[in-house]
């Protein structure tokens, strides 16, 4: 067997190690969704949305879809840009004040993994001064996170094809 086979095999492997365990969390996922929950424990998964909602994830989404809409259409034919824009700007109006109905859904995604006492403590601590000084934070946090991951990205990346070059020299292949 060559390392290159070894490695593909290897590769399969952890392919068919992840493809059953996705299998067996989604044929938990609707067992668990099948179980009837309370108004007062939706309502416990919602109160914790409507702490931590300081990004304006639905607000965004509406925003973007309207973006997304208009260079998909505006290329087409340039000479519609005003009313493009004009329609673009009705219909992300016709989306003010159904934040709720997103939340709601989310609200029983939330439900289904936490119990309410899980959900009850998560609330507590987002109502505390540090739970609202995280949640205040946390788009900004997210944001400088993922430039420090895409940095290392980089560096694991390049550092990575160099060992794996140093190892193939080993061998006597220049790669």
């Amino acid at each position: 067997m060559t390392v290159h086979t070894s490695i593909i095999t290897k590769l399969q492997r952890a392919a068919i190690a992840l493809l059953a365990a996705a299998t067996m969390l989604v044929s938990v996922v609707p067992a668990a969704t099948a179980q009837e929950i309370s108004p007062e424990h939706l309502a416990l998964a919602r109160k914790y949305l409507d702490l931590t909602d300081h990004s304006g994830v639905y607000e965004g989404s509406v925003v973007q879809a309207g973006i997304d809409v208009y260079q998909r259409l505006l290329p087409q034919d340039p000479t519609i840009a005003p009313q493009l824009n004009k329609a673009i700007e009705t219909v992300i109006a016709s989306y003010k004040g159904r934040k709720g109905e997103l939340f709601d859904q989310l609200a029983r995604v939330y439900a289904i993994v936490f119990t309410p006492e899980e959900l009850q403590a998560i609330v507590d601590f987002y109502s505390s001064p540090a739970g609202m000084k995280l949640s205040k934070a946390n788009a900004q946090l997210n944001t400088t996170v993922k430039r420090v991951m895409d940095v290392f990205s980089v560096n694991l990346n390049r550092d990575f094809l160099a060992g794996v070059r140093a190892e193939l020299k080993a061998q006597g292949i220049d790669s």
